[in-house]
């Protein structure tokens, strides 16, 4: 008498050890759960039973299982629109659908089963999976379809060895068939399919050491078919008439189950065999692709493909570099890096935005390693912060092989038509395409020139229409009645609340009270907002609106900045979410009322509008280095009067992708008396990220310049000077780094000098500079080539930022944010600077005397000086001391969340120069390609 194969009993073990698995999960990761969902057209009753059993067995294990059932009416597109969200949802890591399918609608159940994402395809039917199968690649990631798979288990509790072994699969379909007998073959198993075109099946079947039967035919098997001792696995279940059951019928399987018993040797019943392990197999592949999933979160090893590079000597020019390299398809490196389909959304081939929703999926992974890269004080021409980022990142990836994002600003197409050119690196160190990098990208900076000047348009619209209206009448517009009632809106309601008025019915606010929030009473000399556009233009610095005779003689002084002076630029480097920045926009204070209260943007009404203008613009931008090494370009803020780094959302994002044996290398603006500063005690605070290394940028030009060397000037060819050894001017030089170094310090963090080398630098100043860097405290001194060799010119300071980044760190911000206001601005001028004191302007007095009074003093300052030396005086080089720092002037920008003292005068709208880079940009009418960007 055969021996029982039960699959009730086998299952329960299964369903046992896989609700362990998942809890296993959950300590690795907090609130983790494996997901599953279960796609059902219609609603046939045999479908039902099966959909709850598996929804049992799913709540018993720990999965999170969802019945998503539509209706009859279903088309095609409905469901494959069902089916692609499931794929885009990283909270369900198994999909089926449930067959057949009930509709009206001419459904093509392959089409349906084939739109699953194979690696969510815990049913095994997608062509993929059964392409890997039939390959044997079961190894690599292949889905096992699920009765196949609980057959194979049943004929493994047996204890016999399946190779070597007659197997017979009786049934060839795509469910069960097919691939059971892949799986036998690939156990080394002899397999033959039998199937309804099979001649002689009996005598076939009845060599069969193991024998699966799938043919949907009541109890076709009989005894007569087997060979004693023979392992029977019956997957059919059939339904004969039953008058002695209370339904009227009973299940059977497609074997004589009474007959066949008395010959093999094992046998599986019906009900109750190969059924339940079906499903037990079901939460089985769903818990091993949410382990898997799971594991590529938080073990993160890219599987990444670099891009050679085509070194040519002499280094071409930047465009020409950047338009010979083909870069990768940016859905492929967004896969490469553990981006998901639905987090991109491309721009072209070559750019995507990424979700913030990635940030919320990768919450419980590990940060990567986190590196600031800054300078010393540069000369006009900048010592190339830019493009050490870059070559350092190329290296860390494309040679060490490490998980590494960089991110960096957006430019301003202002300098890219003007005289700086572009910030995409240089040589053979560049984001990619360099052309778009500095161009329009995918909109951000329009977006901000479009809600930053709806605020100007808001402000004077409002001036105006109070000088126009009587308080009744401005009341009866801003709160109009609908269908013969008024309602105060959201945003009405807050004003109300921040005015300390308690009523939400407009008809019951006196006379007082409504014209206590009508009437927001701008002081036009107040007015701190300007409109904005992103182009150099200096006949814009100062302009007067309202001449129009239209505007009823209401005219005042204004002017242009450029788009990336917007307070709105620095709100959205600095936000967390979007929530965050809807209450940062809301914030931004553009004056005061003539009793000196602040007048807010959320005080005009436009806080929601503004968020919409800037829905995608909060997305960082995804690109790639020469190498292929991924880069995030986000926010663009002036490093004076803003603080000058790229975004906190594009850093928070990619220290989750590297996860935690990565690094993410941002780029701070001006040299790190400004940049770095900021970094660390405005980012640093609103993100709560912790910086592991600080790589402080030099050139042996920029130390010789600070050493007595002669002026440089932007557009104007370098003096011999530069050209030549001059070790005396590099060690007199040397005192900038030592403080910039010194600075650094204060703040607990290790610092790698790194010296971007040029060919006309001699050996003997590189290693006087690199000797001075170490006896100065830095961790390490490395010179670099990055501009000539790419990746390869900056492996060793690859190698030095990987050691610092593993040495233990101490971070500590330079000043207490509850500090009166003129004792932060010391401690940064006494510290950071070198001066002896500061000195307040009469304006500047008045200024901390308001924003004290308004509740601004507890915010963190934004110095506003020049990046030309450590002081308030360009011409000072080196690290000077003995001078006091004048403080001209303090404004606010409540919504970024800092105040910025004036020190000098700082321009926000730059000009052209005499010959802009303009002259030499072209478009090639045929190729479309653009000539001479830089």
């Amino acid at each position: 008498m055969a021996q029982l194969l039960n699959g009730k009993s086998i299952s329960a073990d299964i369903r046992k050890s896989l609700s362990q698995k998942v809890k296993d999960l959950a300590e690795k990761c907090a609130g983790f759960r494996p997901g599953l969902a279960i796609v059902q057209v219609g609603h046939r009753e045999d479908s039902n039973v099966y959909i709850r059993m598996k929804l049992k067995a799913a709540q018993e294990i720990g999965i999170h299982a969802q019945h998503v059932q539509l209706p009859g009416s279903t088309n095609l597109s409905n469901l494959l629109n069902k089916i692609n969200a499931l794929n885009a949802d990283p909270d369900v890591h198994g999909i089926i659908v449930q067959l057949p399918l009930e509709t009206d609608q001419p459904i093509d159940a392959d089409v349906a089963t084939n739109a699953i994402a194979p690696e969510k395809d815990v049913d095994g039917l997608t062509v993929h999976n059964a392409g890997l199968l039939s390959r044997g690649d079961v190894g690599k990631g292949c889905n096992i379809p699920c009765t196949p798979r609980g057959c194979l288990e049943l004929i493994k509790t047996t204890g016999i060895s399946i190779s070597g072994k007659n197997a017979v699969v009786l049934g060839r379909s795509k469910i069960v068939g097919a691939p059971m007998s892949e799986l036998l073959r690939l156990n080394n198993a002899t397999v033959t399919v039998c199937h309804s075109r099979t001649v002689n099946t009996e005598a076939i079947t009845k060599n069969a050491d193991i024998l699966v039967v799938a043919i949907r035919q009541q109890e076709m098997v009989k005894a007569s078919w087997v060979k004693p001792g023979a392992v029977v696995i019956d997957c059919g279940i059939n339904a004969i008439p039953d008058s002695s059951k209370k339904s009227g019928q009973r299940l059977v399987g497609d074997v004589d189950f009474k007959e066949v018993s008395t010959v093999a040797g094992w046998i599986t019943p019906v009900p109750g065999g190969v059924g339940p392990m079906t499903v037990a197999m079901l939460m089985q592949n769903t818990v091993e692709c949410a382990a898997g999933d799971l594991d590529k979160r938080l073990n993160k090893k890219w599987n990444i493909s670099y891009l050679p590079l085509d070194l040519k000597t002499p280094v071409p020019t930047d465009i020409a570099i950047a338009t010979a390299q083909t870069p990768k398809n940016i859905r492929d490196l967004a896969a490469e890096v553990g981006l998901l389909p639905s987090e991109v959304s491309a721009y072209g081939n070559v750019k995507a935005k990424v979700s913030l929703s990635t940030l919320s999926r990768l919450q419980d992974v590990k940060d990567g390693k986190y590196v600031v890269i800054t300078g010393i004080t540069p000369t006009p021409l900048g010592e190339g912060k830019s493009t050490t980022t870059i070559g350092l990142a190329q290296a860390l990836g494309a040679h060490l092989n490490k998980n590494i994002f960089a991110c960096v600003r957006q430019p301003s197409q202002g300098p890219t038509f003007g005289i700086k050119g572009g910030a995409a690196g240089g040589g053979y160190s560049q984001v990619i395409p360099m052309d778009e990098f500095n161009l329009h990208l995918t909109g951000d900076i329009h977006a901000i020139t479009a809600a930053n000047n709806l605020l100007a348009a808001a402000i004077d619209a409002r001036m105006f229409h109070e000088k126009c209206q009587s308080d009744k009448a401005l009341f009866n517009r801003l709160v109009p009645k609908k269908q013969g009632k008024r309602s105060f809106c959201d945003i009405q309601k807050r004003r109300l609340q921040r005015l300390g008025i308690e009523k939400d019915n407009p008809d019951e606010l006196t006379e007082e009270e409504i014209k206590k929030f009508a009437r927001l009473d701008i002081d036009p000399e107040t007015i701190t907002w300007q409109r904005v556009i992103d182009t150099n233009d200096r006949y814009l610095r100062k302009i007067t609106i309202g001449l129009s005779p239209t505007e009823k003689g209401y005219s005042r002084d204004s002017q242009f900045d450029i788009t990336v002076a917007s307070e709105i630029m620095a709100v959205l480097a600095l936000t967390t979410d979007v929530t965050d920045m809807s209450k940062r926009l809301g914030n931004m204070v553009i004056g005061s009322s003539k009793s000196g209260d602040p007048v807010s943007a959320d005080d005009l009404g436009i806080t929601g509008a503004l968020a919409v203008l800037m829905k995608d613009a909060i997305q960082p931008n995804l690109m790639q280095t020469l190498e292929g090494t991924p880069v995030f370009v986000h926010a663009g803020p002036f490093a004076n009067i803003a603080h000058g780094n790229s975004s906190i959302l594009a850093d928070k994002i990619a220290l989750k992708l590297v996860g935690p044996e990565g690094i993410v290398v941002t780029e701070a603006g001006f040299g790190a008396d400004i940049g770095m500063e900021k970094f660390f005690n405005i980012k640093c605070r609103q993100s709560g990220l912790r910086p592991h290394v600080v790589v402080l940028v030099a050139t042996i030009r920029a130390i010789k310049m600070h050493g007595g060397g002669p002026n440089v000037t932007a557009g104007m060819p370098l003096p011999k000077e530069y050209f030549e050894e001059k070790c005396d001017l590099v060690e007199k030089g040397f005192s900038n780094v030592r403080k910039q170094i010194e600075n650094a310090k204060y703040f607990g963090v290790s610092v790698v000098f790194a010296l971007n080398q040029f060919v006309f630098d001699t050996q003997n100043e590189v290693e006087l500079a690199l000797r001075l860097a170490r006896e100065a405290g830095a961790f390490d001194a490395v010179s670099c080539t990055h501009w000539a060799l790419g990746g390869k010119g900056a492996t060793d300071l690859a190698r030095a930022v990987v050691a610092a980044a593993d040495a233990p760190t101490d971070f500590k911000f330079l000043y207490d944010v509850n500090l009166p206001i003129v004792e932060k601005i010391e401690i940064i001028a006494r510290k950071i600077y070198g001066a002896d004191g500061v000195e307040l302007s009469p304006e500047a007095e008045q200024k901390v005397e308001q924003y004290t009074k308004q509740g601004f003093a507890n915010l963190p300052i934004c110095m506003a000086k020049t990046h030309l030396s450590l002081s308030h005086k360009p011409e000072l080089k080196g690290s000077p001391t003995g001078f006091t720092l004048p403080v001209r002037d303090i404004r606010a920008s409540v919504g970024a969340g800092f105040l910025y003292p004036l020190i000098g005068t700082m321009s926000t709208m730059p000009g052209l120069p005499t010959r802009p880079c303009f002259y030499d940009i072209s478009l090639d009418p045929e190729t479309m390609e653009i000539k001479g960007l830089f």
